[in-house]
């Protein structure tokens, strides 16, 4: 892990042969990931992907999008 500043890191994972990742401790603790929790994951052909919590991901669409998928209470 290689820590950026005190809100930034870069870390790598290895997607196993279920196509899986584990998501870095480091990750889990800066923004609250609990067992359970769902995660977006947004793609960019060129950009590249992202995962972001599924309730910031709707608030911060503001209800632009329906809830389609969303599991969290």
């Amino acid at each position: 892990m290689k820590v950026m500043e005190d809100d930034r890191f870069i870390v790598s994972v290895r997607v196993g042969p279920k196509g899986q990742i584990t998501v870095p401790v480091e990750a889990r603790r800066m923004f609250s990931i609990k067992e359970g929790d769902t995660l977006m994951v947004l793609g960019d052909r060129e950009r590249g992907i992202a995962l972001l919590k599924a309730d910031k991901f709707y608030e911060q669409m503001g209800g632009m999008m329906p809830d389609a998928g969303h599991t969290d209470p």
